[in-house]
């Protein structure tokens, strides 16, 4: 039987993690969230409003989400600032603003803390960033400012999409707030693959197999068997 694989991100963004599954799977798509964007105008007032604008030091991006927003959020930054990204799909984004990026995390944002020595500091991301990163920032004297350009609406799976999750050997989860939504239905013995070690620690705490990185790491645990 083939490897039974199920993806939970918004339809036409799961393009590049098909690559990492074997080309014989039996593949599903099964969308548990959807981005709602804040208007540019807002988040342009937003920024706008901040007490450096224009004197940012350091810019962390979470998202490649933020994607519409990047040009206007340059506008905070000062000369030669450093730039953070959480995640490959990030730092493309970035790189078509032209910002080189100072240090990428495929680990979660917090990762970046160690890093990021200028102050200040502009984080760029959801109306519900995790705070680990902007507290031990705040903890090694750095001031920190958040700006939220979209929120993650959680969806309400079918009766079909229940059972499709429930009959995965696979299960790709981009996020903990998908987690919350997929975890009643997944299988125990399915093998959860997360993007890094943020959306794995959540994972972790009602699953026990899960894969962490949608890279070759994951292609590698998914050549072998998927169930125990």
């Amino acid at each position: 039987m083939s490897m039974r694989v199920v993806f939970t991100r918004e339809a036409g963004k799961n393009g590049e993690l098909r690559s990492l599954v074997p080309d014989d799977a039996d593949v599903a798509e099964v969308p548990l969230t959807t981005t709602e964007y804040l208007s540019l105008h807002t988040v342009t007032a937003s920024l706008q409003r901040l007490r450096h604008y224009g004197r940012y030091e350091s810019f962390v991006v979470t998202s490649a989400r933020v994607d519409r927003y990047v040009d206007v959020a340059r506008r905070a930054l000062a000369d030669r600032a450093d730039v953070f990204a959480v995640g490959p799909a990030t730092e493309l984004v970035l790189h078509r603003y032209d910002l080189a990026v100072t240090k990428r995390s495929d680990a979660g944002a917090e990762a970046l803390a160690p890093f990021i020595t200028r102050s200040p500091v502009l984080l760029l991301g959801a109306t519900t960033m995790r705070d680990e990163l902007s507290t031990a920032l705040r903890q090694a004297k750095r001031k920190v400012d958040e700006v939220a350009c979209y929120r993650t609406v959680p969806l309400t799976p079918s009766t079909t999409d229940r059972a499709t999750l429930a009959a995965a050997d696979v299960v790709f989860i981009g996020a903990p707030s998908t987690w919350t939504v997929a975890a009643p239905f997944v299988a125990a013995g399915a093998t959860v693959v997360v993007p890094g070690e943020t959306t794995a620690e959540i994972v972790r705490q009602t699953h026990r197999n899960v894969v962490v990185g949608w890279d070759e790491r994951a292609r590698r645990q998914l050549d072998g068997p998927t169930r125990p």
